[in-house]
């Protein structure tokens, strides 16, 4: 067989590495795992996605995983009823430790739906493509747990039926909230949030809901989808009008991450409590958020991608990018705890470092301090490596030591400040009852419940967004097959003409 030109033989091998059904391949261009899987088609990503929600047969996993997440809720309702009809004397709150399970959970939810706003508005605002098949899934995850910490500053008022009283509406009283408390910023950060990133989540699931609506068989799933897609119809005024929305919710949202948590840090920073008094907390709350958010996204999402077989468009890439940024985080956040220390001894403030240097790793907490060390600075460390950052289980294992940690961080900040303060003729100890682990679990039942609702109703991931980075990817890499044909250097033909 004659050998062939050396131009034309290095052409075809360069071709074939990049000829795949649908013009791209595994890898991008500096070797790492592409953002979707080679092969997938306009036609095969809309059905994939929109039969996990219009397939008349639901698997066995969602039964079980809605079960668990319905009890869960009961749970929360008969804590919710039984604190209604004893009062707030039913959970292990006392004095010193006023704040206690209540304001622990609701710090810990509203941390966790910050990796929502996150991904979606400001990974959108950088053009970044591997955000697009898990944005969705961190929109719902948002909303469900602000739902959960909504819960708690609602309860730990003592009088919920008076809770209106917090927004400022005229009435004949002429009684107005406290503007220059923090616990006021809550309500209106938590609002403001809660309603921008529902608008936000809405808004990108229009384009599905048409898709929904058109692809639906029948007639009652066609109108209920119908409504909700406010006559989508993809014609060019809708696709401008969407995309103008879409980035302005973006925007909108985007100071939202930093603003929302930073209020709620606030709520110790203002005080003068020993272990509060601390201008650093805002952006370790911050990064703290964006570290338990992204923990909590990958542990929801390592399951979930398997069972409903979402490999193809949540690769490698996508755990590996959220690996990275959990280890960045936990690094700000182990910075944090180091200038939290160095601050105390640094001030020479008797009650700071008896705070930070013997009642904390030494006091009645000492356990939940060193579990804390473990599961949020010595785990994650393990995100260093590559093979941990591309492995699903341990990731997942990694993540879930990070949900703990972030769980003990915020015990830790709250319990072990208040019940050693000032005075020591003014110290105790908190122990949380039966009620306050009932309410708790029930939250995270809700949250799971409401979480395998979305899977089963919506599309869970973005089938408009994932269609348009796969036919940008293909045209990209048909791009590259082009200019490299037109410039390669093809040595002529043996015998040929010069």
């Amino acid at each position: 067989m004659a050998s062939k030109p050396p131009g034309i033989q290095e052409l075809e091998e360069k071709t074939h590495a990049l000829a795949t059904p649908n013009g791209f391949t595994t890898t991008d261009d500096s070797g790492a795992a592409a953002v979707v899987a080679p092969g997938l088609t306009d036609a095969s990503i809309t059905a994939k996605i929109s039969n996990i929600v219009l397939t008349r047969k639901t698997p066995l996993f969602w039964f079980a995983g809605f079960i668990v997440g319905f009890l869960g809720f009961n749970l929360m309702m008969l804590a919710i009823t039984w604190l209604l009809i004893r009062g707030p004397g039913v959970w292990g709150n006392n004095v010193p430790v006023g704040w206690a399970f209540d304001i622990i959970n609701f710090v810990w939810w509203i941390g966790i739906g910050h990796a929502g706003t996150l991904i979606s508005a400001i990974l959108l605002l950088f053009y970044q493509q591997w955000r697009t098949s898990i944005n969705r899934v961190a929109e719902a995850m948002t909303l469900f747990a602000v739902m959960a910490a909504t819960v708690y500053p609602l309860l730990h008022t003592g009088r919920p039926w008076f809770d209106f009283w917090m927004m400022p509406y005229p009435t004949n009283f002429g009684v107005w909230p406290q503007f220059r408390s923090p616990l006021i910023w809550d309500v209106f950060a938590v609002t403001t949030y809660a309603t921008v990133s529902a608008l936000f989540w809405f808004v990108g699931l229009v384009p599905d809901l048409g898709t929904m609506r058109d692809r639906a068989k029948n007639i009652w799933v066609q109108r209920a989808y119908g409504i909700f897609a406010l006559g989508w119809n993809g014609s060019t005024r809708h696709w401008f009008r969407f995309e103008r929305a879409y980035f302005l919710l973006a925007a909108i949202s985007t100071p939202l991450v930093v603003s929302v948590h930073t209020v709620v840090s606030f709520d110790f920073a203002t005080s003068v409590i020993p272990g509060w008094h601390a201008t650093i907390f805002p952006p370790y709350f911050v990064l703290g958020a964006i570290y338990a958010g992204f923990a909590m996204v990958l542990t929801l999402m390592i399951p979930l991608r398997k069972l409903y077989g979402l490999e193809d468009y949540i690769t490698a890439r996508h755990l590996n990018n959220m690996g990275k940024i959990m280890l960045v985080a936990g690094l700000v956040v182990a910075y944090g705890y180091f200038m939290e220390y160095f601050s105390a001894w640094y001030s020479g403030n008797e009650y700071e470092i008896y705070q930070y240097f013997i009642a904390r790793p030494f006091g009645p907490y000492a356990v939940v301090f060193w579990l804390m060390i473990l599961c949020n600075i010595v785990v994650p460390q393990a995100l260093w490596f590559t093979r941990v950052r591309y492995t699903p289980l341990l990731l997942w294992i990694v993540a879930m030591f990070i949900n703990f940690g972030m769980w003990f961080e915020r015990f830790n900040i709250i319990v072990q400040s208040l019940s050693r303060d000032f005075i020591p003729a003014a110290w105790g100890n908190y122990s949380p009852t039966v009620w306050d682990y009932s309410l708790f679990f029930g939250t995270i039942g809700m949250f799971i419940m409401f979480v395998f609702l979305f899977f089963r109703f919506l599309p869970s991931v973005s089938q408009f967004e994932m269609r348009d980075l796969a036919w940008r990817l293909g045209t990209k890499k048909q791009a590259g097959r082009e200019d490299m044909m037109q410039g390669a250097d093809v040595a002529p033909a043996p015998g040929s003409a010069d």
